[in-house]
């Protein structure tokens, strides 16, 4: 919530600021070089946008207000940010698009987008089609409403109201986009052109122009003489003694005949003198690294089309319901856990799991098993093919709708088919050795028969 009250705030103050700006004419003409900015007629599509704010946003208003909590406080996040979007979209009709506006637009993003990017509060300068991105973003949130109509379609008409008016805004805004904007924002071609830097000054603050930045202070100090005559000391002794000439020989100890390997071969069955260790040659403790194992936090969440089942451990509850032909599963490092998908999904990827059960019912493309390790599948309905590489151990469990399906393996070990027989499950292991011979014109290759 502290989040949800900071953002109201800084737009609250982006609105107030334009509102002033473009609201007096006088203060306006002040602060001409401050924001670039002109006062004219209210062009075409501002008024047209003033409409949508009149009509869907306020009726979206008026029910998250009868619903209060969360709603309401996320309904005035709305409101600010569509406000925001109102005075951005005065200026651009009458200034000229600055050079770097596509910079400004996106420190601007920044702020009108909800965290969960279902609010598209700007029409996109550097976007040719703001339309379609408004209306994926649309997509993206329906999911979630039909889940709220699901829940109080027969319970509480007033949520059933909420969301007919959620995405009556987005309609209208889809149609407004499409009439006015349907290859990005058109800037005004006869008034002065609008400074970045003003632009986004105003969008983000209370004042005109943010002050610069404090120049840098001065480069750490760093006390160095110590070292440097120390470096300095060591240098001029190795060049003393490597000026030494002839003289150099003079510290060296003369090795009598007696005391040569080559010369007395005694010595050479004796035991090499054991050396000492020295500072330089005694071997260093070798401490083992144990690198702290990351934890990671589970998820189980629908991203896009992409069902995310990852770092799971010890659940045997997980369960995927109102899934979509278009949709696929990806279940990554989940360990000692259990999912159940239920209704018709695209594919499901099993990748560096241990221990996994997976039941679902109808699969109409593929079932993929990748580096992983005690694998446990029940079909309940119907798939075409299933892929196991690089896996030991996987037991699969098929249904008499299943029984046409494809099994591929490569690189993996301990494979099983369960078949259903009168009741029970009948299991048949998969071949893991092969004989290949040459036939006279190409190599034959079939399972090899164990005889025991």
């Amino acid at each position: 919530m502290a989040e949800t009250h900071g953002l109201m705030e800084r737009l609250e103050k982006a609105v107030t600021r334009l509102e002033s700006l473009f609201s007096d004419p006088h203060r306006a003409g002040m602060e001409c070089d401050a924001i670039n900015g002109v006062n004219g007629s209210i062009a075409p599509y501002v008024e047209a946008f003033d409409r949508l704010l009149n009509g869907s946003v306020a009726e979206f208003l008026r029910q998250s207000k009868i619903l209060e909590g969360d709603v309401k406080t996320h309904a005035e996040m709305v409101r600010a940010a569509f406000q925001a979007q109102r005075s951005f979209l005065v200026l651009a009709s009458q200034c000229q698009e600055p050079q770097e506006v596509r910079e400004v637009t996106w420190s601007f993003k920044r702020h009108l987008l909800h965290p969960r990017r279902c609010f598209v509060m700007y029409i996109r300068g550097g976007s040719p089609k703001p339309g379609p991105y408004v209306k994926e973003m649309n997509d993206a949130a329906t999911f979630y409403t039909n889940r709220v109509l699901k829940d109080y379609k027969h319970s509480d008409t007033r949520h059933v109201d909420w969301v007919k008016s959620y995405l009556n805004i987005w309609s209208e805004l889809q149609a407004y986009i499409k009439e006015h904007h349907t290859t990005g924002l058109t800037w005004s071609k006869t008034g002065p052109v609008a400074s970045p830097m003003s632009i986004r000054s105003v969008l983000t603050s209370g004042s005109c122009l943010s002050p610069p930045p404090p120049p840098p202070g001065p480069p750490p100090i760093f006390d160095t003489e110590t070292g440097k005559d120390e470096g300095t000391a060591s240098r001029s002794a190795l060049f003393a003694q490597l000026n030494q000439g002839e003289a150099i020989t003079k510290g060296l100890r003369h090795v009598s005949d007696d005391q040569k390997t080559h010369k007395n071969p005694s010595l050479r069955a004796q035991c090499p003198p054991v050396r000492s260790p020295t500072k330089s040659h005694t071997p260093s403790p070798t401490s083992p690294k144990n690198s702290p194992q990351q934890s990671h936090a589970p998820v189980l969440e629908l991203e896009g089309k992409k069902w995310r089942v990852e770092y799971q451990e010890d659940k045997n509850d997980l369960v995927i319901n109102n899934t979509e032909l278009k949709q696929v599963a990806y279940i990554f490092k989940c360990n000692k856990s259990t999912l159940q998908i239920k209704g018709k999904i695209n594919s499901i990827t099993i990748d560096n799991c241990k221990k996994f059960g997976l039941v679902f019912d109808n699969v109409v493309g593929i079932v993929e098993v990748i580096n992983s390790r005690d694998i446990q599948i029940q079909v309940m309905g119907k798939v075409p093919t299933i892929s196991i590489n690089k896996t030991e151990g996987c037991h699969i469990y098929l249904s008499e709708e299943s029984l046409d399906c494809e099994i591929v393996s490569a690189k993996s070990s301990e494979m099983n088919i369960l078949i259903p027989q009168d009741g029970d499950y009948k299991e048949f292991p998969v071949p893991e050795q092969f004989k290949t011979a040459w036939d006279g014109s190409k190599l034959v290759t079939e399972p090899a028969e164990i005889v025991g």
